[in-house]
C-alpha cells in the first residue's frame, strides 16, 4: 500500500514538473506586438524633444526605391489617435479593399495642445482660462522646418503630405491651411474649433482664394451634432464648419478642392473616426464599374 502511494505521488509529482515546464516554453515564446517605431525630434523652434509615433505600411524597405506618402496626425499619442487612425489607414489598404495607397502614418504625440494649436486670442476671458494659448505660430515652424525635413530625410517619402486633425487640431490646420497652404496638400479637418478668438479665421484672407493660386490642395472638413461653442457670444459648431467650407468653395482659385460631411449621428467625441474612413473615399474615389 504504501509502494502505491509512493508512485502515485511520484507521477504526480512528475506531471507537475512537465506541466510548469510547459507553462516556461509558453511564456519565453510570447512577444510584443509591433505596432510601428517611436522616433524622437529635438525641436528648436519648441526648446523640447518631441515623440513621433510611426506606422511603416507593410512591405516597407528603406533598401528599395518605393516612396510613400505620408499622413501626419495631431493627437498622435498612443493614447490619443495613434493606434485608430493607423487602423483606419492599414485597413484601408489592404490589397483587397484599396482604398488608400500604402502610406506613412506620423503621429505628433501631445505636450500642451492648446499652447501649440492656437494662435494669440483678443478674448481675455480665454487668456485667463487658458494661459498657456498663442504659440500656433511657433508649432507650425517646427513643422515647416524641423518635422517634415526629418521625415522625408528618415524615411521613404514621396510629394503626398496629409494632414489630420479634430477640434483644436481642426483650427490649427485651418490655420496653416490659410496662412502656409503649401506644407500640405490634402487636409482632413474635422470639428474645428473655429470658435476660437470670435471666429476671426473665418474673416482671414488667404491666398487659397486666388485665382493664380495653382497647387492642387484637397479640402475634406466634418462636423457632428455638436450644437454651441464654449463663447461667451454664442456660436454653433456646425454652422462654424459649414461657413469655413463655403470660404473655400468660392476660392477663385481651380486648384482647390473641397468636401463638406455633416453627420447628425456623431458628437464631438465620436466623429473623427468615421469621418477619416469617409475622407477616404473623396481623397481616393473609386471608379463605379
Amino acid at each position: 500500500m504504501n509502494k502505491f502511494f509512493a508512485l502515485a505521488f511520484l507521477l504526480f509529482s512528475s506531471t507537475l514538473a512537465f506541466s510548469q515546464k510547459d507553462k516556461t516554453k509558453t511564456i519565453e515564446t510570447s512577444k510584443p506586438f509591433v505596432l510601428g517605431v517611436i522616433d524622437e525630434i529635438q525641436s528648436k523652434e519648441l526648446n523640447e524633444k518631441r515623440i513621433l509615433n510611426i506606422y511603416l505600411p507593410e512591405g516597407y524597405n528603406p533598401a528599395e526605391a518605393t516612396k510613400y506618402p505620408v499622413i501626419y496626425l495631431l493627437d498622435g499619442s498612443a493614447d490619443e489617435d495613434f493606434i485608430h487612425i493607423t487602423g483606419l489607414v492599414q485597413f484601408n489598404s489592404f490589397e483587397w479593399i484599396n482604398q488608400v495607397p500604402k502610406s506613412i502614418v506620423v503621429g505628433i504625440a501631445t505636450v500642451d495642445r492648446r499652447r501649440d494649436f492656437t494662435f494669440p486670442t483678443t478674448v481675455e476671458n480665454d487668456k485667463t482660462r487658458f494661459p498657456t494659448t498663442g504659440h500656433s505660430e511657433q508649432f507650425i515652424a517646427f513643422i515647416e522646418k524641423e518635422l517634415q525635413p526629418f521625415i522625408d530625410k528618415k524615411y521613404k517619402t514621396n510629394d503626398s503630405k496629409m494632414i489630420i486633425g479634430q477640434s483644436l487640431g481642426g483650427l490649427l490646420e485651418t490655420e496653416i491651411l490659410l496662412k502656409k497652404p503649401s506644407l500640405f496638400n490634402k487636409y482632413i479637418i474635422v470639428s474645428p474649433s473655429l470658435w476660437w478668438d470670435n471666429g476671426s479665421l473665418l474673416n482671414l484672407d488667404s491666398q487659397i482664394l486666388k485665382d493664380n493660386f495653382n497647387q492642387k490642395i484637397e479640402i475634406y472638413i466634418a462636423v457632428g451634432k455638436e450644437g454651441l461653442t464654449p463663447t461667451a457670444i454664442p456660436r454653433v459648431m456646425e454652422v462654424d464648419a459649414n461657413l469655413l467650407a463655403e470660404k473655400i468653395k468660392f476660392s477663385k482659385s481651380k486648384s482647390i478642392k473641397v468636401y463638406f460631411d455633416y453627420f447628425p449621428e456623431e458628437n464631438h467625441g465620436t466623429i473623427l473616426h468615421p469621418a477619416v474612413a469617409n475622407s477616404f473615399k473623396f481623397f481616393y474615389p473609386k471608379d463605379k464599374k
